[in-house]
């Protein structure tokens, strides 16, 4: 299954789709634990697969970063 969603722009790009959640602490791997605490709105950014891709502090840095890696961001609760 395709799940990738087209963009209406002059070259007819086709970018693959991440999704976009809010990451608790507690998900984090152990490694990564120590250096986020105290870091308020962590999000991470997932491939399709669900395989982490990113983490960054606040939405609209996930968001930006993964349109400026010509993926298609989606927001998942």
């Amino acid at each position: 299954m395709d799940y990738r969603l087209p963009f209406d722009d002059d070259a007819g790009t086709v970018r693959p789709i991440v999704y976009v959640r809010p990451a608790a602490l507690d998900d984090l791997p152990q490694e990564l634990r120590g250096e986020a605490i105290g870091v308020a709105g962590l999000y991470s950014v997932h491939d399709e697969d669900g395989q982490r891709l990113a983490l960054v502090r606040g939405r609209k840095l996930a968001f930006f970063l993964a349109r400026q890696n010509d993926m298609a961001p989606v927001n998942v609760h």
